[in-house]
């Protein structure tokens, strides 16, 4: 049994030292004993009795300034000494190797501990610091046990000298980074003539080993209690129980340092102290130095014996993310010269298929935190260009004025009769063009996308090559550049297609006969209202007059309910002239647009979908509309001005000579009524007024017809934009961009000139490599090694 533990210590020395020559750190949480302890504890003198030499620095403040890794082999002999012994410290067989220094041997422990100072002030410097680089020291003798030890720095309260002021943050990161692995043995030093609740390195192992399984106390400085006190019940498990138990030492004092006492002597002076002692002698064989290193290498056997089998799984997890990092930096069967056109064509493929999946969609590597690739595009489409357009009122940046103004403008020198068609273009061609602006820029969105995507496609191993990187994503952002103006000219073209020809015999468009129908609806209601308000605040103000005053009335219009019954009448009487005009020109369009029969149809056309919608209402230079002509009874040609115009014209009369408060409604016009005669002759003389008049109640009509039928034409026309814009971004950018981006790549950049500079390899990604190279090389080597005891 005793053989298989030094064959498995033997083991984890050999993977230690692996790690260390190959990866600087302890990778794989190998079982070693951890001594903490606070400054001044003894941890050195445990440690140097141990070992049984003088070899460590001593001194005021942090002596232990960087972790000391120390190996214990014990060599082969043919003498039968026990060690640990005062006969095995007298013997001299025995050397010392730094891991620093391969190859040199040291057999005077007084050049071991200089090299000690003297690599610690190298790496640590010379301020009192301390670094996490731990020294790696082996000690070969046949007078000590197998252990495997790390000596830490001791724990400090208060910076002194040229110490950093954090040094105890320091020191305490530096033991918690070390105990805190679950294959590490702590050795927690305390010393006996201090309460032992006061101890650091309890408090610190607690937080790490809470039920104390893998704790080992040490009680020093038992020896310099006060008379009258022992430590046998912290000995015997009764104040502090730790799975593993403390163990007593007594140690060399500073004195005895000074004085040169001999460690021979010392072990001699500790076996007799134990012995003799009134409380210590009947357990005098469970304390000691001896006691100790044969606990510390028992203990370690049985750790590396159970943890050995979970370092062997964990060996096998780090070479499989080893080799998968490695294949990252990509394959080096394609690194000759002999394969770099092929190295540089696969590049290329995984590069153009990484750029139609992140399109697609499809690509491994989508990101789950935020929208991108062709998602991206769908939400550029759906949500911002979508919601673009919806945002645009047609008619908000048109007024009154505006339109009047159109209307006007479109009949030259003659009055105005009719409401003219090229008013309505006028206006409707300007709105149309609003909604090129957020086509252009859904364009410019999808564009800088599609860059976004090409700057994020390739892999680790394209990352290999800088230069070739950047050649890739240069000549993709080439090809978009050059595919954005085709797309941009073809959305410029859509709107200029839409202002070019304005159809007004579209199926979805509202026509004259809808817009009509609509306005004259609003406005009888407006009137209505009005009427029925106006009626309400009469009854009001005579309920206000004397009773005297009051005649009773004949038809008893008094009641509520028979007053608001004459409001209402009174507000159908009140109706203008042009509304009443206009609605019967309405309900004659609507039944001169009901089903005909054959003979009939064939006779006279399709009027009501063929004609001008504003001509068939209003009619042209050459006749009067249809329905206004019926209205009148007598045939269009003969007509003169029509029954709507010459009824605008005559409501614009009454409203000037009668007071607009007077609900008498006029007489209907007929087509053959005299025109009014003239109010004033104007002062052609006078300068003219900018101010902008009140519209009269035709043109008000008109300007709110026209309005109506912008906005139906504008919602036909951004409904097809919102659908064509999408479809032609996706044809004449992306999927162009897709379809030929391989064939791009291959022809700008696959020849055999370039191949050189292409192929130029990033120092750090070579240097990652050969680090990863050499990880999986160690895991291996470690792998092989544990197999050969397992």
């Amino acid at each position: 049994m005793a053989a298989l533990g030094e064959e498995l210590l033997t083991t984890v020395n050999r993977l230690q030292d692996l790690v260390f020559n190959t990866i600087g750190n302890d990778s794989l949480d190998l079982p070693q004993i951890v001594v903490v302890g606070s400054q001044s504890s003894g941890k050195s003198s445990v440690l140097e009795n141990i070992v049984g030499r003088d070899f460590l620095p001593r001194g005021s403040g942090i002596v232990t300034r960087r972790p000391l890794v120390l190996q214990l082999i014990n060599v082969p002999t043919d003498e039968l000494i026990e060690p640990h012994t005062p006969s095995a410290v007298s013997s001299q067989r025995e050397w010392a190797e730094f891991h620093h220094i391969p190859g040199r041997q040291y057999y005077d422990f007084t050049e071991v501990r200089k090299e000690i100072e003297n690599e610690t002030a190298r790496i640590a410097g010379n301020n009192k610091g301390i670094n996490r680089q731990p020294i790696n020291l082996k000690i070969y003798s046949p007078h000590v046990l197998s252990l495997t030890l790390v000596d830490l720095p001791g724990l400090t309260k208060v910076p002194i000298g040229d110490q950093p002021t954090d040094i105890e943050k320091q020191t305490r990161s530096l033991i918690l980074e070390y105990i805190a692995k679950p294959n590490s043995i702590i050795l927690a030093v305390s010393p006996a003539n201090v309460d032992l609740v006061n101890s650091e390195a309890l408090k610190l192992s607690r937080q790490v080993d809470a039920q104390g399984k893998r704790t080992i106390g040490v009680l020093t400085k038992l020896d310099l209690m006060d008379h009258g006190t022992n430590a046998l019940d912290i000995l015997s498990g009764r104040v502090y129980p730790l799975k593993l138990g403390f163990i007593g030492v007594v140690n060399r004092s500073q004195q005895d340092i000074n004085g040169n006492k001999s460690l021979q002597d010392a072990l001699a002076a500790e076996q007799e102290f134990f012995r003799h002692h009134p409380a210590y002698r009947n357990m005098a064989h469970r304390c000691g130095t001896q006691f100790l290193a044969k606990s510390l290498n028992t203990t370690l056997m049985g750790h590396i014996r159970e943890r050995l089998p979970d370092i062997k799984a964990r060996l096998n997890t780090l070479m499989g993310q080893t080799q998968q990092e490695l294949a990252s930096y990509g394959d080096m069967h394609f690194s000759g010269k002999e394969h770099r056109g092929s190295l540089i064509l696969q590049l290329m493929t995984k590069f153009a298929g990484s750029f139609i999946s992140s399109i697609d969609g499809t690509s491994s590597e989508i990101s789950t935190k935020e929208l991108c690739g062709g998602a991206r595009i769908y939400y550029i489409f759906n949500n911002v260009f979508g919601g673009s357009l919806e945002s645009i009122d047609p008619t908000m940046n048109l007024t009154a004025w505006d339109i009047r103004t159109a209307i006007r403008n479109s009949t030259g020198p003659r009055p105005s009769l009719f409401v003219p068609e090229l008013a309505f273009d006028l206006l409707v061609k300007p709105q149309i063009r609003l909604l090129e602006g957020p086509s252009q820029r859904c364009v410019e969105l999808v564009y800088e996308e599609l860059i976004k995507i090409c700057h994020t496609c390739g892999s680790n191993e394209l990352s290999r090559f800088p230069r070739l990187q950047a050649k890739l994503i240069e000549v993709v952002s080439d090809l978009l550049r050059e595919r954005l103006g085709p797309a941009s000219t073809y959305v410029e073209s859509l709107i200029a297609i839409q202002r070019a020809y304005i159809n007004t015999n579209h199926p979805n468009f509202l026509g004259a006969a809808g817009a009509m129908s609509s306005v004259i609806s609003s406005k009888q209601e407006k009137e209505k209202s009005a009427a029925i308000v106006a009626r309400r605040e009469k009854r009001v103000a005579d309920k206000r007059r004397p009773n005297s005053l009051l005649a009773p009335s004949v038809n008893g219009a008094d009641s509520p309910e028979l007053e608001e019954v004459n409001g209402v009448d009174a507000a159908n009487r009140g109706i203008s002239p042009v509304a009443q005009q206009m609605e019967s020109i309405t309900n004659l369009a609507r039944s001169h647009s009901r089903p005909r029969s054959p003979s009939t149809a064939s006779h006279a056309g399709s009027l009501g979908q063929k004609d001008s919608f504003l001509t068939y209402f209003f009619g042209n230079k050459d006749q009067i509309p249809g329905p206004a002509a019926a209205m009148v009874g007598m045939p269009a040609r003969n007509a003169t001005p029509s029954g709507l115009a010459q009824a605008m014209r005559q409501q614009e009369a009454n409203n000037v000579m009668m007071p607009q408060h007077i609900a008498v409604a006029p007489p209907m016009p007929s087509a053959f009524a005299a025109p009014p005669p003239p109010q004033m002759i104007p002062d052609y003389d006078a300068p003219p007024t900018f101010e902008e008049p009140a519209l009269s109640e035709r043109e008000q009509m008109e300007t709110e017809l026209i309005r109506r039928l912008i906005s139906s034409y504008f919602n036909i026309v951004r409904e097809m934009i919102a659908d064509q814009v999408p479809k032609a971004i996706m044809h004449l950018l992306v999927n162009h961009s897709k379809d030929v981006v391989q064939n791009r790549l291959v022809s700008e950049l696959y020849r055999e000139e370039f191949f050189e500079d292409l192929l130029y390899e990033d120092d750090n990604i070579k240097s990652e490599r050969t680090k990863c190279e050499r990880l999986l090389s160690t895991y291996k080597e470690a792998a092989k090694i544990i197999s050969e005891v397992l």
